[in-house]
């Protein structure tokens, strides 16, 4: 990272904003082309949960190449200045690198979806098996991350 200062190497801060965040961006790439798609997202023990239904562009493209970058983000504000030059965000930002896989048992399904419901409700559900059939559930094992703050002492 070129700007240490701004840099968040505590993974409990950056757990804080995985945690704190409603949206997690996945970008894929498909023959030397980017994709990039907002997502529902769950976080548990290194690992990120999306779900999705069972086919799509985010599908085909990582059956072919499961690398995936993700990116979370709280905004809070801008930093104005007189100088249009030196005005900045007030923000929190997570970067990370994973392989993505599938999960294809019933019991594992409803688990990641727990955790992808839990993380926006705080609550589980109780899923039948036909609701269970419709979805894909993507897992993401994180490799690397990083955090980066502005704004923030």
């Amino acid at each position: 990272m070129r700007r240490k200062d701004k840099e968040i190497k505590d993974n409990k801060e950056i757990e804080s904003i995985i945690g704190k965040s409603n949206v997690c961006r996945i970008a894929l790439c498909e023959n030397n082309s980017p994709y990039i798609v907002p997502v529902c997202f769950g976080y548990m023990e290194n690992c990120l949960y999306f779900h999705s239904a069972n086919e799509g562009k985010k599908i085909e493209i990582i059956k072919k190449n499961n690398k995936i970058c993700f990116e979370f983000d709280i905004y809070s504000g801008l930093l104005n200045s007189e100088n249009p030059c030196d005005r900045d965000i007030n923000y929190l930002s997570v970067i990370g690198f994973g392989k993505a896989s599938f999960i294809h048992g019933f019991d594992e399904k409803i688990k990641a979806l727990n955790i992808i419901i839990e993380h926006y409700s705080g609550s589980s559900y109780e899923f039948q098996k036909k609701s269970i059939d419709t979805v894909t559930i993507i897992k993401v094992e994180i490799e690397s991350i990083s955090g980066k703050k502005s704004g923030y002492s």
